[in-house]
């Protein structure tokens, strides 16, 4: 937030450092185009001194008027305090300005003409006695050449409401550069709070996917320990390496791709132990990666969905799952066979988990191919690697 305040500060430090050396700059000019002019300092002390009033005004505004609208929305208080330093403006505006009215009215004096039988003057210089039907032309409405009266100077002259106009102006882009940066700073927490929630939220799914992932795998060893207890003893060493990657790289935002294709094979090796050969599983993944990242169990819900609703005990059923990375690209294929009758074990993700999870992750850029037909299920699926 300092960072941004100090980037407007900038900003406005350029601007006014530019109008200021404007003058200099422009009388340089001049005196190096024309010999015969003078550098002359007073002409610019002239042309900042009138700055220095729109400075102070612009300071005032910056600092003390602009947070009231812009940080605290006090419009009232704001438009009040605006309006009284505008009047205020203008009454310096009237009291500096220079008293041109006699300039004025200089402008519509005629030049005297030279009027047909004029006696002559006298000799002491006195003007001439007038008939009783004459009278001075400036008391002669119908004189062609009547002197003008003087009118009252206006209120306002042009520059003073050039000058209230440049005001007007250098107070709305003070607040339009204020409203920019606020907006800024509030994008920015909003993307915070985005980016927590988005935290949450993943944290909350990955939660989901391990007590699945521990029942279905605590129910393997249950059934093996009568069966055959060597295997159960094996099984619990392959489930103690999976509790270790779940625990130590399930809360990461990526693993690598051969830390999750080992993820999936042992998983696989120990729904193996639960089934006969009536259910044929079939694994393609590479042996060889390449050292890019793929967020941690995601593969591996569609694989347990797979095992829960497309094994059949009294049918022959198949799983194939397969893997291949092509141009930055993953691409996963799982397929299974459907059970007459499916698991109705309570706790399974569901593919509105996994879906919202994807979004959470890679927005539009995955893609997710469902294909439910009579007998077969087809999942595929398409993510960027990074």
């Amino acid at each position: 937030m300092k960072n941004q305040s100090r980037q407007e500060n900038i900003i406005y430090l350029v601007v006014w450092g530019i109008l200021f050396a404007a003058p200099l700059l422009s009388l340089y000019i001049r005196t190096v185009n024309d010999t015969n002019i003078m550098f002359d300092w007073s002409e610019v002390f002239i042309v900042w001194r009138k700055f220095a009033v729109y400075l102070v005004l612009f300071l005032i505004h910056n600092f003390l008027l602009a947070p009231l609208l812009v940080h605290q929305h006090r419009r009232v208080l704001y438009f009040s305090i605006v309006t009284t330093v505008m009047a205020a403006f203008i009454t310096y505006q009237c009291v500096t300005r220079p008293d041109i009215r006699k300039d004025e009215s200089m402008r519509h004096i005629p030049p005297p003409m030279e009027q047909p039988n004029q006696p002559p003057p006298s000799i002491d210089n006195q003007p001439p006695p007038l008939f009783d039907n004459q009278r001075p032309p400036e008391f002669d409405n119908h004189h062609p050449h009547k002197l003008h009266r003087e009118m009252p100077p206006p209120v306002l002259w042009e520059r003073d409401i050039m000058s209230i106009v440049v005001l007007i102006l250098m107070f709305g882009a003070n607040l339009g550069m204020k409203l920019y940066f606020r907006s800024r700073k509030d994008q920015k927490k909003l993307l915070e709070l985005e980016k927590k929630s988005l935290e949450h939220q993943l944290e909350y799914l990955r939660y989901q996917i391990n007590p699945h992932f521990f029942m279905n795998t605590l129910n393997n060893i249950h059934a093996l320990v009568d069966i055959d207890p060597a295997k159960a003893q094996e099984t619990i060493l392959e489930l103690s390496k999976m509790m270790r990657f779940v625990l130590y790289e399930g809360d990461k935002q990526g693993v690598s791709l051969t830390r999750e294709f080992e993820f999936i094979r042992t998983y696989i090796k120990l729904m193996r132990l639960r089934y006969s050969d009536k259910v044929k599983i079939t694994i393609d993944l590479p042996t060889e990666a390449p050292d890019k990242n793929i967020p941690p169990l995601m593969l591996i819900s569609f694989v347990e969905n797979a095992f829960k609703h497309g094994i059949s005990y009294q049918h022959e059923s198949f799983i194939d799952v397969k893997v291949e990375i092509e141009q930055e690209r993953l691409h996963f294929l799982c397929s299974n066979s459907k059970a007459d009758k499916p698991n109705k074990e309570k706790g399974g993700v569901g593919l509105t988990n996994v879906k919202q999870r994807l979004n959470l992750l890679y927005d539009n850029r995955y893609t997710l191919n469902i294909q439910d037909t009579q007998n077969v299920y087809i999942v595929e699926l398409i993510l960027p690697l990074s």
